[in-house]
């Protein structure tokens, strides 16, 4: 177990599946995209390993597309998702209130998304969020930094720490193997939460330092270092 979270300064934040929900506008984009290649998926829940990992990614792995079907399929699915999938999402209850608090309190927050940069920057400001992060990173439009741990780093240099700078104040949170992963390579300090789209034991496989079930323990973990309610 890593240093006691009352000593963070830094809090990196997942947007999908840990800030907000996005279930509904991701999966019904997948389904709009898969459509474009003759594939109809009704069950919209076979669609939810696309929440967290690059699209493209997904594509290749979960339907056997090449680079240039992912790319088409990445396309696809901004057809629908640019006006209508991007709205289809809300936040977590209590999440406002917490952002709030740990911003008041100090803390410096940061969005880690593999969404792009443009789109994470949209759903902020709709749900009226922004305002509490410092920085805001996601990946580009032409589906570069989408690996969680060059989005991380790019946090990192915009906080003016670079690697292993002040790290050991810093913690990524996210609901993901993706996000345990990109933080241990950047060598900060995990945090996991099981109300996203984590599979079961997804997080502990992964090696997350602390995990926490609801909005109300991650509010306590990181204000307190403890998440005993």
């Amino acid at each position: 177990m890593k240093k006691q979270t009352d000593s963070f300064q830094y809090l990196l934040f997942d947007l999908d599946g840990t800030l907000t929900d996005p279930k509904p506008g991701i999966t019904r984009c997948v389904q709009y995209a898969l459509r474009k290649f003759g594939i109809d998926e009704p069950d919209l829940d076979k669609l939810e390993p696309f929440i967290g990992p690059p699209l493209s990614d997904s594509f290749r792995e979960f339907y056997g597309f090449d680079e240039q079907m992912a790319a088409e399929g990445v396309a696809a699915y901004r057809e629908r998702f640019a006006d209508t999938g991007i709205f289809e999402n809300e936040i977590y209850p209590g999440m406002k209130e917490m952002l709030a608090g740990l911003h008041d309190a100090g803390r410096i927050l940061a969005v880690a998304s593999s969404k792009p940069t443009v789109y994470v920057k949209q759903i902020l400001t709709h749900f009226g969020i922004d305002q509490y992060f410092t920085v805001i990173v996601g990946s580009e439009l032409d589906n570069t930094r989408s690996k969680k741990e060059e989005v991380i780093e790019e946090v990192l240099q915009q906080l003016h720490q670079g690697k292993n700078g002040h790290n050991d104040r810093t913690v990524m949170i996210g609901d993901r193997k993706f996000d345990i992963l990109g933080a241990k390579l950047s060598g900060l300090v995990s945090v996991g939460v099981t109300f996203g789209y984590a599979l079961p034991g997804e997080l502990e496989e992964a090696g997350a330092d602390y995990i926490v079930d609801t909005v109300a323990q991650l509010e306590k973990l990181l204000l307190t270092g403890s998440s005993t309610e």
